[in-house]
């Protein structure tokens, strides 16, 4: 995993743990999302809240994660910086 970044771990469903990279936190249209990845997969999961903790929903919908996903690499690609690792 890298060293550089804030390392998560998640539970899912079932119970079983997972531990992720979080590689950007966001807000678009007034929604926070957060796009984490291991070292197979990328996942984009909106954060909701129940009293003061936080909670990851997947975006099951591709056509919506597609368009939140397009939206922020564009944000990168408009935004000077080191974006290279996106």
């Amino acid at each position: 995993m890298d060293d550089n970044k804030d390392i998560i771990t998640i539970r899912d469903e079932i119970g079983d743990e997972r531990d992720l990279i979080v590689e950007a936190l966001f807000d678009m249209e007034e929604e926070s999302y957060a796009l984490l990845k291991d070292v197979n997969d990328t996942f984009l999961m909106r954060i909701d809240y129940e009293g003061d903790e936080q909670i990851l929903v997947p975006i099951e919908d591709a056509e919506i994660r597609d368009s939140i996903l397009e939206a922020y690499e564009i944000a990168l690609d408009a935004t000077p910086g080191d974006n290279e690792d996106f």
